[in-house]
């Protein structure tokens, strides 16, 4: 089953993202913010890991899809590891991306530590293109609020994303993450007033995402028809939308200094 625009608007689609995102047309999106693998082979303390975290064979190939999907002079926030920033890095650039800043989100409590304690977040603000500056450009340097990780291994706060959206966006334009996780990005567009397009490999992540987001603004939903990049094994479970197997997000280990 091909999904279309429409079906993946307001929702998680499960899958890989760099197939999953061949649906949609080019130029299609406004804006990207999304928090993929760090490609650090990450474990939190509780033995969760996530999917894609131990390789980069997908890495050109969606970021690639990214900048293909993204509106000319549309930006994209990628969270990244600090100690993978070269292969981060060379695949932006490949892709067509131009580096248009650079965000730190600092962390009052340190997440981990060896010559040094990892007490903060970093992002890289890219460009397709060369953008107009926003009305109210925000501030590199973005508060930061710890969220227990009770739904994802590297959960991030709604609060520190939702800025940037509203920074890069207008009201009803589009947010897509490729990497939704726990739908925080998802979350963070509906509450600015925009349209969001989730996409996550991790099945459970997906269910996580997708019973957050409908828990928040939509309540119950029938279930809908799967998409091709997953065959359920058994029953699925009723979602409260049209679903073309959508979710909210759950847990995404890594290691690198993270939450």
């Amino acid at each position: 089953m091909t999904l279309g625009m429409s079906q993946m608007l307001g929702h998680v689609t499960q899958g890989p993202c760099e197939a999953v995102m061949k649906n949609l047309p080019g130029g299609s999106v406004d804006f990207i913010l999304t928090d993929p693998p760090y490609l650090v082979r990450y474990k939190d303390r509780t033995g969760r890991s996530i999917k894609n975290d131990d390789n980069d064979a997908w890495l050109d190939p969606a970021f690639h899809e990214m900048h293909r999907v993204l509106k000319p002079g549309g930006f994209l926030v990628s969270f990244y590891a600090w100690n993978k920033v070269d292969r981060f890095m060379e695949s932006w650039k490949k892709a067509g991306f131009h580096i248009a800043g650079h965000l730190v989100f600092p962390k009052r409590y340190a997440s981990g530590s060896n010559f040094t304690k990892y007490q903060h977040e970093q992002a890289y603000l890219l460009s397709k293109g060369w953008p107009s500056k926003p009305a109210h450009p925000p501030a590199d340097v973005v508060p930061w609020t710890y969220t227990g990780n009770k739904l994802h291994p590297t959960q991030k706060p709604v609060g520190s994303l939702k800025p940037l959206i509203e920074a890069f966006t207008k009201p009803g334009e589009i947010v897509l993450d490729p990497f939704a996780g726990s739908g925080s990005t998802l979350v963070a567009a509906q509450e600015a007033g925009r349209r969001f397009i989730g996409i996550e490999l991790d099945q459970d992540h997906q269910h996580t995402a997708t019973l957050r987001l409908q828990s928040r603004f939509l309540g119950p939903v029938q279930s809908g028809p799967p998409s091709k990049f997953h065959a359920p094994e058994g029953p699925q479970e009723a979602y409260s939308a049209p679903v073309a197997k959508v979710a909210v997000a759950a847990a995404r280990p890594r290691f690198a200094p993270r939450m």
